[in-house]
């Protein structure tokens, strides 16, 4: 398991944006040399946990919680072949491209080790918008990507320090739960009655998800 690539991204001016400046860092770009990841702070006020990379709406992106994005290349070759076209690392608006890791299958609360000394723990998948579909150009493409339920993973910084492109990816922790990014996906899109299952990965679930599950519970009950 490796990293691929580091993807930064910087505020571009598109038509296609919510944003009340019309700017949006999603298109990210791979880059050389090493990049310092660390903690940026609660959603709202941090931006992206990569020095370097741009987040334009703090309101919905960034923060502690969503500090690091993260697709598998195995995913991005999935899509090529749907789409028919090319799609670079950075591609999905990722920070960082594995090779041989199962983002989507990933467990919330799991720590990954990138190089020597950072340590990322997953907290949720990535919910797509308006500004992912113009991205893209696909017609249908939050539905679409949404029905394919390999949303990658957003991640909080545990331990910071540099990553670069090669380092190795070891998962130096998996709790003792059955919550996947996947179905955690699936609980907060499509299949809401899941929320209840999503639960049992405590603390580790992006707040907003954790807070979500637990009013369904209590609304309708496990």
């Amino acid at each position: 398991m490796k990293l691929l690539s580091v993807n930064l991204g910087h505020a571009v001016a598109v038509p296609w944006t919510d944003h009340p400046e019309g700017v949006t860092g999603i298109d990210k770009r791979p880059v050389d040399g090493p990049v310092r990841v660390s903690a940026p702070g609660p959603k709202g006020v941090g931006g992206s946990g990569l020095a370097g990379d741009t987040v334009c709406s703090l309101k919905h992106h960034g923060g502690d919680d969503q500090a690091v994005y993260a697709m598998a290349r195995e995913d991005l070759d999935e899509w090529e072949r749907e789409l028919g076209r090319t799609l670079s690392d950075g591609a999905f608006g990722e920070n960082l491209t594995t090779r041989g890791l199962d983002v989507s299958g990933a467990l919330i609360g799991e720590r990954w080790r990138i190089g020597p000394e950072v340590v990322l723990e997953v907290t949720s998948g990535r919910i797509p918008c308006r500004t992912f579909q113009g991205h893209m150009g696909e017609k249908g493409w939050v539905k679409r990507f949404t029905q394919r339920g390999a949303p990658g993973a957003y991640l909080r910084v545990i331990v910071p320090g540099e990553v670069r492109a090669g380092d190795a990816v070891e998962i130096v922790h998996r709790p003792g739960h059955e919550v996947t990014v996947a179905l955690q996906f699936r609980a907060v899109t499509t299949e809401r009655t899941l929320l209840p299952r999503v639960l049992a990965a405590g603390a580790a679930l992006h707040p907003e998800v954790l807070r979500t599950a637990r009013e369904y519970e209590d609304k309708y009950g496990a």
